[in-house]
């Protein structure tokens, strides 16, 4: 079978320029070979993910790659890419040939969490670094934590915390879940009943269905009949847009609260403001939050013929960065030795804020909730976002202590 992936069309081949030299070599590791980092983006390029993620990931490694240029010295950066097809073979399957004939040195996004599962354990026994960008699950920094794996961005802890805080504050103390039934979702039901649960809240019921379902009259109704005050998906891409509009249909918004636990604005344009409006969702970053995030969007529009970015993408350039400098202040290859690196110091992003990261492997910075505007709140395309709570650093992500991580000590 051919395995699905690609080098990007550009040679980013960084010219030198005045930098602090390289750390002086040692036998204790595994120096960057040709003065060449390798890092391949795995994610789904063509299924139900890839606007979220996909080429507009690709894109946004590039922009890291060229911020780098000015303090790379001698260093060479090459970026590969492939379709991982949200299967955990396909894309196990790419990873160990990018490491063992292509030279990889980094794995970034994955934005899957059975395929990002799989990747943690392969480039943990190949001492690679896994930048595990959009990987939701949890357990990547609880059970399943490695020392050559950085969970950036999001995970479902985060996600259910800041929206079970936010709306029980605003009386959403009953809710009732629609969960995809495969990793992500189960992960993010999880999640987010432990921390309602600490509020107070209950769980009035749940249903699962399976990953492309076009049909979701039955869930609806049984959750519309629940009398939850909050019916919260817990799924994303297709499946959610899907959900939301045929929520809309059903007229259940007036009555419920619905709650998008993984909800990237693209989903959002997709479904329409129409159909979102007063989703609650939680993000890390929007586009439109700041002088930076519109500059940096605004670059990334101009090579994704006008897109915005999404908190996924966005976040693939943060951690693709915050790898390329690590990799050069430790002059290795070594996963485990870059991850340490990265936690030697507090990364100030320009996205989304100081991110510090933890013996868990856990990148700690702030979240935010937002619900999305109504039609005639809106300036125009992608204006989709009102800020409704901002969870600090301290508070967004699970207790170091409390993830069942074997690396805390």
């Amino acid at each position: 079978m051919r395995i699905p992936f690609r080098r990007a069309g550009f040679a980013a081949a960084l010219l030198p320029a005045l930098a602090v030299p390289l750390a002086a070599p040692s036998t204790a590791k595994a120096e960057i070979p040709n003065n060449t980092l390798k890092i391949g983006i795995l994610n789904d390029q063509s299924g139900p993910f890839a606007d979220q993620s996909g080429k507009g990931s690709v894109a946004a490694a590039e922009l890291a790659v060229d911020d780098f240029k000015k303090e790379a010295g001698p260093l060479k950066v090459e970026i590969l890419y492939g379709d991982h097809q949200n299967k955990p073979d396909i894309g196990s399957n790419i990873v160990r040939q990018w490491v063992d004939q292509d030279g990889v040195t980094a794995v970034a996004d994955a934005v899957n969490s059975g395929v990002g599962l799989a990747v943690n354990q392969i480039l943990k026994d190949k001492n690679r670094t896994f930048v595990a960008t959009n990987v939701g699950t949890s357990d990547l920094t609880g059970k399943f934590c490695q020392p050559t794996t950085v969970q950036w961005n999001m995970d479902t802890w985060a996600m259910g915390n800041a929206t079970a805080r936010t709306l029980y504050k605003q009386g959403g103390k009953n809710w009732y879940f629609i969960s995809f039934d495969y990793a992500l979702g189960q992960a993010l039901q999880r999640d987010a009943t432990d921390a309602l649960s600490k509020l107070g809240g209950t769980v009035v019921g749940s249903v699962k269905h399976p990953l492309g379902t076009t049909d979701f009259a039955s869930y609806l109704l049984q959750a519309q009949s629940s009398g939850a005050k909050v019916v919260a998906f817990a799924d994303t891409g297709g499946d959610l847009i899907t959900g939301v509009k045929q929520a809309n249909e059903f007229g259940i918004t007036p009555n419920q609260t619905l709650a998008g636990l993984f909800t990237q604005i693209t989903d959002v344009e997709a479904m329409g403001l129409k159909a979102a409006q007063g989703l609650i969702v939680t993000e890390s970053f929007y586009w439109d939050l700041n002088d930076a995030t519109r500059a940096f969007s605004k670059r990334f529009a101009e090579k994704m013929g006008g897109k915005m970015p999404t908190a996924n993408q966005a976040n693939v350039y943060s951690s693709v960065l915050a790898y390329l400098r690590a990799a050069k202040a430790a002059n290795t290859i070594d996963g485990d030795k870059v991850i340490a690196q990265m936690r030697k110091a507090t990364i100030q992003d320009p996205l989304i804020g100081p991110v510090t990261v933890r013996p868990d492997g856990r990148a700690v910075h702030a979240m935010y909730v937002f619900r999305v505007k109504k039609p005639e709140q809106s300036k125009g395309k992608w204006d989709d976002y009102e800020l409704v709570d901002t969870i600090p650093p301290d508070q967004a992500f699970r207790p170091l202590a409390d993830g069942g991580c074997p690396l805390v000590h």
